[in-house]
């Protein structure tokens, strides 16, 4: 008998990729820090000190769905911080005390650019990912959804191995050589991913925000360089990795955080680009909306509720979303019963059908 979880995932496909059946709602539990410094995939520190927090991340996320009923496919975290593919190039890691940990710059010069290695699957922070996540399967099963590191775009990868000031200007004196390392992040990451969804067929191959998504229907990244750069410098240094990418996996789910609105021409002509995500700036949500209705999910994440109706009443008659909403709510009320409540009164607003 199908559980709601598969009921789940026929309805998020169809959103992402087939006939509407309504917007998706994913009221998620916030993510537990594991207490230790820095990411399991960078540490010292043997890989079953974050077997707690895998787990213990996993078990709330399955509770908060079987207790809300939303429209969540409960999956395993496995967060990591963004240093981790410049870290499988050699990049030092820089730890902090309040904040997550990050790739120290690698390489000055086209030449040093140049001479990079491209690193394969046993560059140490992959190894250890992959090692933890066979850990993580046997302790949860095989049937449950493995999540992927933080992924970075390719171009937003070489950003952080190629110190960026130096990269910025390469890209107006030395432009063969930036599209030469963007093309050696471009493989690297595209390795990982095929070899990811062939050790573990039901992953979750998107990493921000807190959802779901068949992973048949592409990868996810970040791309946040994006809003450092004109329209015509986006479209030749990092438009083609996004296609290719697109191309390779089968479509894309893409989060972007910087001030980006210009970039939605471009944007759009990434094929299949499935899901949008974006912190907006100052001209809010309507400028994708109209960009992105009829071709692209976006997906809204960090709300409240009121902005959930907001964004329901500036919707076009095609505009799709899914509502990744975290847990809260003010006391007394404990965060799962709020998060129900919540739910509920918003699946009142849209029906799923």
């Amino acid at each position: 008998m199908p559980t709601r979880a598969d009921e789940n995932r026929r309805f998020l496909a169809d959103l992402f990729a087939g006939p509407f059946r309504g917007h998706a709602i994913v009221m998620d539990h916030e993510v537990v820090p594991s207490g230790l410094p820095g990411d399991f995939a960078i540490s010292d520190r043997p890989l079953r000190d974050w077997l707690p927090w895998a787990v213990r991340n996993f078990e709330a996320r399955l509770k908060w769905h079987e207790t809300v009923g939303d429209d969540s496919v409960p999956f395993v975290t496995m967060t990591t911080g963004t240093e981790i593919f410049a870290a499988a190039f050699g990049s030092a890691v820089h730890l902090y005390d309040d904040a997550p940990s990050a790739a120290r710059p690698l390489v000055f010069t086209a030449d040093q650019a140049d001479a990079l290695a491209l690193p394969d699957l046993s560059a140490r922070p992959l190894e250890r990912f992959f090692e933890f996540a066979h850990m993580v399967q046997a302790e949860v099963g095989a049937e449950v959804p493995l999540g992927v590191p933080d992924i970075q775009s390719p171009f937003d990868i070489a950003a952080l191995v190629w110190r960026k000031q130096d990269l910025f200007v390469a890209m107006h004196d030395n432009p063969a050589a930036v599209k030469r390392l963007v093309g050696k992040c471009l493989a690297l990451l595209k390795a990982f991913l095929t070899e990811f969804k062939r050790q573990f067929p039901r992953c979750n191959l998107i990493h921000c925000p807190y959802h779901w998504a068949p992973p048949e229907l592409g990868c996810a990244l970040s791309e946040d360089e994006a809003g450092s750069m004109s329209v015509a410098m986006f479209e030749e240094f990092c438009l083609p990795s996004l296609v290719d990418l697109s191309a390779t996996f089968g479509g894309l789910f893409m989060h972007c955080c910087a001030a980006a609105d210009h970039q939605y021409p471009s944007f759009r002509k990434i094929p299949n680009l499935r899901g949008l995500n974006r912190v907006f700036q100052a001209s809010g949500p309507r400028p994708a909306i109209e960009a992105f209705a009829g071709r692209t999910v976006l997906v809204m994440a960090w709300l409240g509720e009121q902005e959930v109706y907001n964004l329901l009443d500036m919707a076009l008659p095609d505009t799709r979303f899914l509502f990744n909403l975290l847990a809260g709510g003010a006391p007394p009320a404990p965060p799962l019963e709020e998060s129900k409540r919540t739910f509920e009164r918003l699946r009142e607003r849209c029906p799923r059908r």
